[in-house]
């Protein structure tokens, strides 16, 4: 049961990492130095005020960042690697096993895979949004996607079941949306 609850949680901080890079690392950070989460030994320093007070500066810069017209969509460009890098990491802190070959091939597929979905899709959000507003649109979705990262970020913490639903649920309607957009080019 505890490897699926950290399962639940890699795949729920994972998801947020699609929204912003840096926000689910941060609240990570907080959870685990208030010791309501705890991550693999070889990950403690996840722990840390160092890494506390990098993550909060690496947020702050990535979330003013997505309010600048333009800037906005190369940012997009440059976080969809490191989406999936980020919820690499994030699910392989969490699931605790010990082969770290199955830890961190778990950590790419399930984390990494899920981050590059949700990156994907809310870039392809963010591109319609630039298409149809001129740019104007953007800092309104810049601002949903700051609340999703930081609403399934705590979701994921504290009830990882349910986020689990979230992200499939989310997964599902991005899927949708773009399968609406493909057919409504054709």
């Amino acid at each position: 049961m505890e490897l699926l609850l950290s399962i639940a949680l890699g795949i729920g901080l994972s998801a947020s990492t699609g929204f912003r890079i840096f926000v689910p690392a941060l609240l990570a950070n907080v959870a685990c130095m208030n010791g309501w989460i705890t991550p693999a030994e070889s990950f403690a320093w996840l722990g840390t005020w160092t890494a506390f007070f990098a993550l909060l500066s690496a947020t702050v810069v990535e979330i003013g960042a997505y309010y600048i017209p333009f800037v906005d969509n190369l940012l997009d460009t440059i976080a969809a690697p490191l989406s999936v890098v980020a919820g690499t990491l994030l699910t392989t802190s969490f699931v605790e096993i010990d082969n770290p070959v199955l830890q961190w091939g778990l950590g790419l597929i399930v984390g990494g895979g899920t981050a590059g979905l949700v990156q994907a899709g809310t870039s392809l959000l963010r591109v319609g949004s630039t298409t149809a507003t001129g740019g104007l649109g953007n800092p309104v979705l810049s601002t949903v996607e700051n609340v999703a990262s930081f609403g399934l970020s705590g979701l994921a913490i504290f009830l990882p079941v349910l986020s689990l639903v979230a992200v499939a649920s989310l997964i599902w309607w991005l899927w949708r949306r773009v399968k609406r957009y493909r057919k409504r080019r054709a």
